[in-house]
């Protein structure tokens, strides 16, 4: 019997395998890189060589007006360490620059003042200017352009009026723009509702492109690339990250040139063969992904790659932040799952509904595969009428795909299927 500790929530989950039936284990090898430096020591590197542009503090000379966007509460950018290096970078070229952090939200919640002060630390909080994007008061940004998809690009007004526009993030496969970080900053992350929905529509997530590891000719990963370049973002920093969320490497510089490296770095970490099995079991990699049933797709994306015809799928996440966004709710038990994705496919780009992509991506996935949800924040009513099982534990989600696939079925654990690029050869 084989044990292995499964992401959930801010702890793990206990999962017990027999070893004849454990095909494989994959893990990204992250956890196996040493850096060989402090994090801080990783940051501020990055910032003395930048990749195709001048150091930050040369460029910030002269400029007065500066926003630095940073991510929300659902993602894991170590801002604690970050925030404090890059603001002091830009205050090197200009003391008195007046600096706004813009948090991104994309289409998420606002994020709150107790988990900016979790995010940030109180010093941050306390003695910076920090606004939150809101996709949904339109008032509050300025459209641009056409994007080379025909989508409306609108950006948050603080960001298109300022003299300089830097980034931060993280790099990670992400299961329709190929990769996260780098332009992501921007759309979705500042843009409000209407540009956010039209780069997500059905036709996008249906592009054979869209999909994690995947840049070149991907329509979603192109309109955010022209949307960044067009608001100007002169500076980002990027990192990768172990499964600790410790920093293991930091890329600063050009939006695109700086981006490419930490994708290859990444790319490097994460990819293995896809390994197939009748039973796959994966997770969110842990809070704070793993706080809603939306953010979920991501993980049981990778486990999709590696599922045999019919096989079943276990999903570990905590849900304790409930289903997420409302739109989602709605759409995810609106019906049958052929239902939903007929529903979804006759919505055209310009009125997508916000938050289709997950259900839709969801709906391709538990037409092929039966989903195990286990959770213990969503009650089992609630998972039943997202056209999943509930299950409370990795082995009480066991003994149920077993009795579904036969006590011999072939099981391939993915701990943390944020981490995995699966690629079929």
């Amino acid at each position: 019997m084989r044990t292995i500790k499964i992401p959930y929530y801010t702890s793990t989950m206990e999962l017990h395998v027999e070893e004849e039936n454990l095909k494989a284990v994959m893990y990204a090898k992250a956890d196996d890189y040493q850096p060989g430096k402090t994090e801080t020591e990783v940051i501020e590197e990055a910032l003395e060589h930048p990749i195709g542009t001048k150091k930050l503090s040369e460029l910030a000379v002269g400029k007065n007006k500066v926003v630095l966007v940073t991510s929300d509460h659902t993602r894991a950018v170590p801002s604690k360490i970050t925030l404090p290096i890059l603001l002091k970078e830009i205050r090197k070229g200009n003391p008195d620059a007046d600096i706004t952090i813009l948090i991104a939200t994309g289409l998420h919640r606002a994020t709150t003042e107790e988990e900016q002060r979790r995010m940030f630390g109180d010093a941050i909080v306390d003695n910076e200017k920090i606004a939150v994007n809101d996709a949904f008061k339109p008032e509050e940004f300025t459209y641009m352009c056409k994007l080379p998809s025909g989508a409306d690009f609108y950006v948050n007004s603080l960001a298109a009026e300022c003299d300089l526009l830097v980034t931060e993030g993280f790099i990670e496969p992400h299961f329709f723009a190929g990769f996260s970080g780098g332009r992501k900053s921007i759309l979705p992350g500042i843009c409000n509702e209407v540009t956010v929905n039209e780069n997500h529509s059905y036709r996008a997530i249906s592009n054979q492109n869209a999909q994690a590891g995947v840049l070149h000719h991907n329509p979603i990963h192109e309109d955010m690339v022209y949307a960044a370049r067009k608001v100007n973002v002169q500076f980002i920093l990027n990192v990768a990250q172990n499964s600790e969320k410790k920093i293991l490497a930091a890329f600063a510089g050009d939006l695109e040139q700086a981006h490419e490296e930490g994708v290859a770095f990444v790319r490097k970490l994460s990819q293995c063969p896809s390994i197939e099995g009748d039973i796959v079991i994966t997770s969110n990699g842990g809070y704070p992904l793993d706080q809603n049933l939306y953010q979920t797709p991501k993980a049981v994306a990778t486990a999709e790659a590696c599922a045999r015809e019919n096989a079943v799928i276990i999903m570990c996440a905590s849900c304790v932040d409930g289903m997420g966004g409302s739109h989602f709710e709605k759409l995810i038990v609106k019906g049958s799952v052929d239902e939903i994705d007929a529903y979804l496919s006759k919505i055209p780009p310009k009125e997508t509904i916000p938050e289709q992509w997950c259900a839709q991506i969801y709906a391709r996935i538990l037409k092929k595969h039966k989903v195990i949800l286990v959770t213990t924040y969503l009650d089992k009513e609630t998972v039943e009428k997202a056209n999943m099982i509930h299950a409370s534990s990795p082995d009480e989600a066991l003994r149920m795909a077993y009795e579904m696939k036969g006590k011999d079925a072939e099981v391939v654990v993915i701990p943390d299927g944020v981490s995995v690029l699966a690629v079929k050869e």
